[in-house]
């Protein structure tokens, strides 16, 4: 294997969420100088998931015209208008237009609509692209797709954003003659200023999408991986439409490259029709309805709520948990790079687990802003070492599906990124309500740990 293929798959990946991403991050920054304020989170959720007919589009391709769309068009068309989009958020972010009579960031929301298409559309075009290449090129994508988090959350880091400064805070009692002012012990979050501002921001996340296209660029051309897609016999022809060649493949050489089920060994159940026919019905539908359930809770459910979960423990128990938790999705791939598994049964027993720890935070966000263990070092300690294993367990159980799809061939790639989007939308839509709507979580203080109902 060739490092420099890893090196400009991971920087491919990184590319495919990293706009919304930084978006996301650089929040606290951003909604004190537009009208909506604290409602624009929810415009978001709303963008994003209106930004789901591009993948929509690609499927539907997909599905009647098959063999007629080539990704690669696709890919440069999105992440050059990611380009674009991220370096005219970084002039036109805080430019406000009146509509009805109201003051709207109209520039804002309609840049945040054009990326969220660019990265929405990249998990069903950037996936199959990575047919062309080998098995473990995917993993390395993987890890680029986690560092698409990580990257924009430890730029914000260092810019600041965030950061909160606790100061004693003062209540006035008024009375019948005058107003005597008090210090009441309690202690007030001030986010502290920023050490570079917002436009310079998001022209980083414009040259991370320079990034990933001039990546995408050399994975099309550059000699080394040219040479090594010509000399590599998995590469020789459509393996699904040539049958012969399966045995000269990959998977007959390396044994971690061998699907969970050999074809010499009977599957229990008709096979099914999808892709090559490894698994059955039963076992496609199990690995999707895992795959939609993995991606709702770890793109949707629980990010929602990690505030609630968290800030009770104090702002710091809440940046180490996001922090960790970042680092923890490029972790997974790399242990997914080294130990590989297509086992349906340690996918089912990991998912479960992961669940188990998500379970967990989402009780602790229930029960928000007195969760269990709330004014111990112990509790802080706990929730944050909860949050990145759930995001472990369950980022390991994205790759192992990701590889387990990618040996069923091109469409399966396809359909593996349109379950992630679908997966997302529904966590999305279920926690939308709940949250903004319906007010069921109660924030807690980063200043004042100490638990009062």
């Amino acid at each position: 294997m060739s490092l420099l293929t890893h090196v400009l798959a991971c920087l491919f990946g990184i590319g495919s969420w990293v706009s919304i991403n930084g978006m996301w991050v650089e929040l606290p920054l951003i909604v004190p100088d537009i009208p909506e304020g604290w409602y624009l989170p929810s415009y978001l959720i709303i963008l994003i998931q209106i930004a789901n007919v591009g993948p929509l589009f690609i499927t539907l391709m997909h599905r009647f015209r098959p063999g007629k769309l080539d990704e690669r068009p696709v890919i440069y068309c999105i992440v050059a208008l990611g380009v674009v989009a991220s370096l005219l958020m970084a002039f036109f972010w805080s430019h406000t237009v009146t509509v009805g009579g109201s003051s709207r960031s109209v520039p804002l929301l309609l840049l945040t609509f054009l990326l969220s298409i660019v990265d929405c559309t990249s998990s069903v075009t950037f996936l199959p692209f990575m047919m062309r290449l080998r098995p473990q090129y995917l993993t390395t994508y993987f890890a680029g797709e986690g560092l698409s988090g990580l990257v924009p959350a430890l730029v914000a880091l260092i810019q600041g954003v965030g950061v909160v400064h606790c100061q004693n805070a003062t209540s006035a009692n008024a009375t019948a003659a005058n107003t005597t002012v008090v210090d009441d012990g309690l202690l007030q979050a001030v986010y502290q200023p920023a050490r570079f501002s917002a436009q310079v921001f998001f022209v980083f996340l414009s040259v991370m999408m320079v990034v990933c296209l001039a990546a995408f660029v050399l994975l099309n051309y550059h000699p080394a991986v040219a040479r090594e897609r010509k000399n590599d016999l998995y590469f020789s022809g459509d393996l699904a439409a040539d049958k012969r060649e399966q045995s000269l493949s990959l998977h007959a050489q390396t044994p971690e490259q061998k699907p969970m089920i050999s074809p010499l060994e009977s599957v229990k159940g008709p096979r099914s029709s999808f892709g090559k026919g490894t698994y059955s019905n039963l076992e496609v539908l199990f690995i999707f309805v895992t795959l939609a359930w993995v991606n709702a809770l770890t793109n949707a459910v629980l990010p929602s709520v990690q505030s609630y979960s968290c800030l009770p423990y104090g702002n710091k128990a809440y940046h180490l948990a996001a922090t960790m938790a970042s680092v923890a999705n490029p972790v997974a791939c790399f242990i997914a790079m080294f130990k590989p598994t297509r086992s349906l049964i340690f996918m089912g027993f990991v998912t479960v687990t992961g669940t188990g720890f998500g379970a967990y935070i989402m009780g602790m966000a229930v029960l928000s802003p007195c969760p269990l263990l709330v004014d111990t070092s112990s509790g802080t300690a706990i929730i944050v070492l909860t949050w990145i294993l759930f995001v472990l367990t369950l980022s390991y159980v994205k790759v192992i599906i990701g590889v387990i799809l990618r040996d069923e061939g091109h469409s399966a790639l396809v359909w593996c990124g349109a379950v992630v989007q679908l997966g997302s939308m529904i966590g999305a839509v279920s926690m939308f309500p709940l949250v903004n709507v319906y007010g069921l979580f109660k924030s807690g203080d980063p200043c004042n740990t100490k638990c009062t109902m």
